[in-house]
């Protein structure tokens, strides 16, 4: 489809303004009071993900945000996570990472990290066998099982 300036920036502006889920905020809060550094890794572009966590409030409660086109690969290839890890000076099996995608978290867990995984209404994981121990239908519950786990 082609779209102009406009229908562009209005598509792209939205994206750098959608809300959090609800329990989100509190969840990282709660995570953010543990000795847990708390950050963002996304396929995003490093300004689209900071202007939307900005946006969100959510930046109050994460000390980095990285991004994959830092290493010019996309998750679920290894050289963003291993990125990630490195700037934060964190070894991958003292590290989790949190998504609500099957492939991210196989991805992750293919380079040490310890999976945990939110079940959002309708999402699916696949396979199923590779399920992750840690997991839940919000980040309160992941974050609850992550903490008990530390």
């Amino acid at each position: 489809m082609d779209l102009d300036e406009p229908a562009k920036a209005e598509i792209l502006g939205g994206l750098r303004r959608l809300p959090p889920h609800t329990e989100v905020p509190e969840a990282l809060a709660r995570l953010g009071g543990s000795e847990m550094t708390v950050a963002a890794l996304t396929n995003s572009t490093l300004e689209v993900a900071r202007e939307q966590i900005a946006w969100s409030g959510l930046d109050r409660h994460l000390d980095a945000v990285h991004s994959a086109d830092a290493v010019r690969r996309l998750k679920p290839a290894p050289e963003p996570y291993l990125s990630a890890l490195e700037a934060l000076a964190v070894a991958p099996q003292e590290a989790w990472m949190v998504a609500a995608h099957d492939w991210d978290l196989q991805g992750a867990a293919a380079v040490g990290l310890r999976p945990a995984y939110v079940a959002r209404p309708g999402q699916l994981f696949a396979p199923p066998d590779l399920l992750p121990a840690v997991n839940g239908p919000d980040l309160d519950a992941v974050v609850e099982q992550i903490l008990a786990a530390a």
